[in-house]
């Protein structure tokens, strides 16, 4: 394949870009800041740079994981984010219909899918953590950057619909190295927190990188499918109600060995666990299944 990858000077490319190289695949990055994997300086939301870009280097398949990000809304107005992530989204789709492209997989967020009250967990009067999947509704982000993220996958709905343009959508969870901006993680360490993470939201960027990878080889045969990209969680929708409650309870119940592990670490488990994402349907459909999860974080102590 020849790859157009938006985002190529981004935390993601830095695994992506080299593995799809590695592949075999002819990889072009695009991206606003110069980089290792960014062969073209420039916005997404220059259209015409776009169709140029496309018409020229041959592009057969477009990985869009360029976007303003979530640590972007203190840097950034609201006004910009729409401008990148919708209307730079919308240029690229168009342009790939107009290109004939045979592949298009967009790095979403499953940020876009916590309200404010999932959010909230029992401070906002929940009673059971909440178990969720793609078909989940309604989806209502509590930021600009969930609701540019929104837009977008609906965008990309409509052009495979429209134009039957394959589009796969990863919503992807935490894999980015900033420190988490979870109230209950102050108790934590950041390396202690992302490795309580990986129960119910986390992502290593080796495994986003698969994922994409995944998407681009399946999105011909899929036509349009939304995906939870995140580590597979040992829960079930049955523990819900005591994750909210009493998390270290539940975990120590899949992994006895948890406790005496962390207390040799000096780490804690977070007491309230508020949301767990299913990525089953990606293992199901698209055949990806992460490979870190809690039991290989627990393995490295």
């Amino acid at each position: 394949m020849r790859v157009l990858l938006t985002g190529s000077s981004g935390w993601l490319a830095q695994t992506l870009a080299p593995r799809l190289a590695g592949l075999g695949h002819h990889v072009v990055g695009l991206d606003v800041k110069p980089g290792p994997f960014t062969t073209v300086v420039g916005s997404v939301v220059d259209r015409a740079l776009i169709d140029r870009v496309l018409a020229e280097e041959g592009i057969d398949s477009v990985c869009h994981a360029g976007a303003l990000h979530k640590p972007d809304i203190v840097r950034y107005p609201q006004a910009e984010f729409v401008s990148v992530n919708v209307q730079g989204t919308l240029n690229l789709l168009e342009a790939s219909v107009a290109a004939g492209v045979r592949g298009f997989v967009f790095t979403s967020t499953t940020s876009l899918m916590i309200s404010s009250r999932i959010r909230a967990g029992k401070a906002g009067g929940a009673e059971r953590a909440a178990w969720i999947t793609e078909e989940m509704q309604p989806l209502e982000p509590r930021n600009i950057y969930g609701v540019t993220k929104l837009a977008a996958e609906h965008l990309c709905r409509m052009m495979a619909r429209h134009h039957a343009l394959p589009v796969v959508v990863l919503r992807t969870g935490r894999f980015f190295p900033e420190e988490d901006d979870m109230a209950h993680a102050i108790e934590q360490t950041e390396e202690n927190t992302k490795a309580n993470e990986y129960l119910f939201r986390r992502l290593s960027v080796d495994d986003a990188a698969e994922a994409h990878v995944a998407a681009l080889a399946r999105a011909p045969e899929l036509g349009f499918d939304t995906f939870i990209v995140s580590a597979p969680t040992p829960f079930s929708p049955d523990d819900c109600e005591q994750l909210l409650r009493d998390a270290p309870s539940v975990v120590a119940r899949y992994f006895p060995a948890y406790p005496a592990l962390y207390r040799k670490r000096g780490w804690t488990m977070f007491r309230s666990i508020d949301r767990v994402y299913s990525a089953k349907r990606a293992e199901d459909r698209l055949g990806f299944r992460a490979k870190t999860d809690f039991a290989a974080v627990l393995a490295t102590l």
